[in-house]
């Protein structure tokens, strides 16, 4: 396992690390959670993700019941989760002072922990202010229930906005963005943020490096039964599918797929774990599964990370066809 440090931080996670989203509760029971996990942590994982709004908390019950049962040395674990969405009343969802201290309180009491190691804002808060939830993330650190953190899906203004709050406040500023990044989805990393980790020195968590399994293959002749995509609730990832723009992807996807197979002796997720995490900007890439045959094969694309030549990153760029144009600078136009 190789171990990046999570940006400006003297915190290392691994490379690819674990996360609950969508599995946890949704698609797996405990037992084949605990052997998930128990695959990953051989494996060298040591930075396990989840939320307050993951299966409504049951995941991060589940995640704590295994790692008690397991007996883990707490320190040589990362933890993580993400507040916002803590249930159905007023002060339950968002990130007011209120529901950041008290769904904070009340992750901590299902994962049986005294503290996370990061927290994050799983989304912006449009009607909160940035100072208030700076404040009360500031407080979050200072009382010892969290040691970093950061936020997820938020703007690079926004981002930019907390970051300089904290600063000119003397309260302590985001470390980390967990935003999604995939073939498929790369605007923010690799343009919007591209200012931020000049002057902030980001550090990225990033999620969906399967993009919802569209990025596995599985999806390539067909919607299988039993797959994420016939989960009730999660309709809007068939929508990514249909109509001429899901069949363009899935295109990419299949050339992908055999040139992963072709040149590098792979499948196709292990190629695309393997090019999230060959961006350097990336920390740690977090993969999910829902049977530990998957970890393991999950695993396996660091070897494949070494193997991608530029020659090969060039000819995945012309198959994908969706390299954002870099910042302009104007000195050479």
């Amino acid at each position: 396992m190789e171990y990046r440090h999570l940006g400006r931080s003297g915190l290392k996670v691994s490379a690819l690390s674990f996360g609950a989203w969508v599995t946890f509760g949704d698609q797996v029971d405990e037992d084949v959670a605990r052997d998930c996990m128990k695959v990953a942590y051989d494996a060298g994982v040591n930075f396990f993700d989840n939320a307050e709004a993951y299966a409504g908390g049951q995941a991060e019950t589940m995640m704590g019941n295994i790692i008690r049962a397991e007996g883990w040395t707490r320190s040589d674990l990362v933890v993580s989760t993400k507040i916002f969405w803590g249930g159905d009343g007023p002060n339950d969802v968002g990130l007011s002072r209120k529901h950041v201290i008290e769904g904070t309180e009340a992750a901590l009491e299902r994962l049986q922990m005294d503290y996370v190691d990061l927290i994050f804002c799983h989304r912006p808060d449009p009607e909160t202010p940035i100072e208030e939830t700076v404040r009360a993330m500031n407080y979050v650190i200072d009382q010892g229930m969290a040691f970093y953190w950061g936020t997820s899906e938020w703007t690079a203004e926004q981002i930019r906005q907390a970051y300089e709050i904290a600063r000119r406040e003397h309260l302590v500023p985001p470390t980390m963005e967990q935003p999604q990044y995939n073939m498929l989805h790369r605007e923010k990393v690799e343009r919007q943020f591209k200012p931020l980790y000049r002057d902030f020195q980001l550090g990225l968590t990033t999620w969906s490096p399967l993009a919802s399994g569209i990025l596995t293959g599985k999806y390539n002749d067909g919607i299988p039964e039993g797959t994420r995509l016939n989960l009730e609730g999660y309709e809007w990832l068939r929508k990514q599918l249909e109509g001429e723009a899901g069949e363009q992807k899935l295109e990419k996807v299949r050339q992908l797929t055999t040139l992963a197979k072709e040149e590098l002796d792979c499948t196709m997720a292990q190629l695309a774990l393997a090019w999230c995490v060959s961006n350097t900007d990336v920390s740690t890439v977090i993969t999910g599964a829902s049977r530990p045959e998957q970890v393991e094969q999950n695993m396996q694309a660091l070897e494949v990370a070494h193997a991608l030549t530029p020659d090969l990153m060039e000819r995945i760029e012309d198959i994908l066809d969706n390299k954002p144009d870099p910042v302009p600078n104007w000195r050479y136009m």
